[in-house]
């Protein structure tokens, strides 16, 4: 059977895939196969993915709320936009989380033009430059012209010192971080020139997936209790981690909702982050 992806193009239905998909969500073997024998009977040639997903959304939710929640992390990626800016506070917490003090949207003079960099990150004798290139399609790809170009602005720093943090130091490595993909020339470039490269999967072994479920840094936007204007207030509100909500419940007293939906919010928030799932060998910084 052939499905239809976002990008229009027609592939074989993996079954595999799903089911990988529905176990990283941190639901049972059993629970895995309840939604895979209520899903088949749905399925036709041509569905579109995002009907699949969509389908299997909703039989999660019914089984966990924390479930659906970490099924719908590229999405809820996705939601820190339009334009990003949420995303690069969401990373600049990733980065804090890694024992980095961390400051977003800074310009910094060059030896030839001044830069915009997106999160500034400094632990020890290291300071990062780190560029965000956030996307809201599903299967976007950054292309090699992106670490090229960022390795011309890394560049142009050298032989600078930054204060930051009551710190001057020169910027000692540079990171390029996107929610969706790098293409294969984009990461040989990457590697070649020494450029740290995150993505949605790659590295396979800490990519932001892997680094999201061992760690709990799941965005509120992954929340499935809340609607989305309810997300996005509490966005706008400096709330980017489901954590923060948690260091931080009286939030929730700016939404218009009840007590008993504050309770649920909290129970799934809860359920998310004292339950990591650790996909692989716990990621750090390397």
């Amino acid at each position: 059977m052939k499905v239809r992806k976002h990008s229009g193009e027609l592939e074989d239905f993996d079954m595999s895939r799903l089911e990988n998909s529905l176990t990283k969500s941190g639901a049972s073997d059993n629970d895995v196969q309840d939604v895979l024998q209520a899903i088949l009977p749905c399925l036709y040639e041509g569905m579109h993915t995002k009907d699949i997903y969509k389908l299997a959304f909703r039989l999660l939710k019914r089984k966990s709320n924390s479930f659906a929640a970490r099924y719908n992390l590229k999405r809820a990626l996705m939601e820190l936009g339009p334009a990003g800016y949420h995303f690069e506070k969401w990373v600049a917490k990733l980065f804090a989380h890694l024992g980095y003090e961390t400051d977003t949207g800074q310009k910094i003079v060059g030896n030839a033009v001044t830069h915009e960099v997106d999160v500034v990150a400094q632990r020890a004798d290291e300071q990062l430059l780190i560029e965000c290139k956030f996307r809201n399609t599903m299967e976007a790809k950054i292309s090699v012209t992106t670490p090229m170009y960022f390795l011309s602005r890394f560049n142009d720093t050298a032989g600078k010192q930054f204060e930051y943090f009551g710190r001057s130091l020169p910027f000692s490595q540079g990171w390029l971080v996107t929610n969706t993909y790098w293409t294969k020339d984009a990461i040989a470039f990457g590697e070649h020139y020494g450029i740290r490269l995150l993505a949605w999967d790659y590295p396979q072994a800490s990519s932001i997936k892997v680094r999201v479920d061992s760690a709990g840094l799941y965005p509120i936007t992954c929340l499935t209790t809340l609607v989305k204007r309810e997300r996005e207030t509490l966005l706008n509100a400096g709330c980017i981690l489901v954590n923060d909500l948690l260091q931080r419940p009286q939030l929730l007293d700016t939404l218009a909702i009840t007590g008993r939906k504050k309770k649920q919010v909290i129970a799934e928030a809860m359920a998310l982050v004292n339950n990591p799932i650790y996909t692989t060998k716990k990621p750090t910084n390397e």
